[in-house]
């Protein structure tokens, strides 16, 4: 598929890139300290990239199993003896059927359910396990001014729509729902404009001529890109 071609290209200049991703892995991991007495030792991964979920976990763990579509990401991740980094494509429902015989007692994934064909049929999923988990989704208003600017829409799905497939298919709670927007700074727009293109954040890669991509350049407003994330768990915070 074309996102899993963009990965794998940029995957080694993803970890030098990613520094909105760092801080939603970061947040989702504080966010089970704070919230369970007991750390989870099973994890599933999805969309575990070049390993910035399991980088960050402090506590022993029995088994880390880290799934991604990108043998290129894959390749960057860390290895273990507890840990397995499984290629496969959470759009395919054989891989949840795979995953359904291994034992895990939490599921966690950052910064990779947007790209879902079907984000309903991937929640449909992950409610299967009966686990507790921990999940961040870019939503459409990532890249929101600029998308704007250019005519353009996103290829994510909003917030609105996240949230309604959460409850209706994860049956979260409200409350346990949080959108957070972050922002990040550059020198100038070629700079931003290189990001988006090896970052691995945008789908909109690709979608402008070149004589399109110079105009946007020269008449996006802002110094700043716009990253607006979906937070969705099933424990309650402290």
């Amino acid at each position: 598929m074309k996102i899993n071609k963009e990965f794998s290209k940029y995957a080694h200049k993803y970890q030098q890139l990613n520094q909105i991703q760092t801080e939603v892995a970061k947040k989702l991991v504080d966010s089970l300290n704070r919230s369970l007495m007991e750390k989870p030792q099973k994890i599933l991964d999805l969309g575990c990239g070049t390993g910035a979920i399991y980088k960050l976990i402090d506590w022993e763990l029995e088994k880390f199993v880290g799934v991604d579509f990108s043998p290129s990401m894959l390749a960057l991740h860390p290895q273990g003896e507890r840990l397995t980094c499984k290629l496969g494509d959470f759009n395919d429902a054989n891989l949840f059927r795979d995953l359904e015989k291994e034992d895990f007692d939490f599921i966690i994934s950052a910064s990779a359910l947007q790209w879902a064909d079907d984000l309903e049929s991937v929640f449909t999923h992950i409610a299967k396990f009966e686990l507790p988990f921990s999940l961040a989704i870019f939503t459409s208003g990532t890249f929101a001014t600029l998308n704007k600017t250019a005519g353009i829409d996103s290829v994510i799905p909003a917030y609105e729509k996240i949230k309604q497939l959460s409850q209706k298919c994860l049956h979260v709670r409200e409350t346990n729902v949080e959108k957070v927007v972050y922002t990040l700074e550059f020198e100038n727009t070629r700079e931003m404009f290189r990001y988006i293109k090896k970052s691995g954040v945008s789908g909109n890669r690709n979608l402008l001529t070149y004589k399109q991509t110079k105009k946007l350049m020269q008449e996006y407003p802002l110094n700043y890109l716009e990253f607006e994330v979906v937070y969705i768990n099933s424990f309650s915070k402290a």
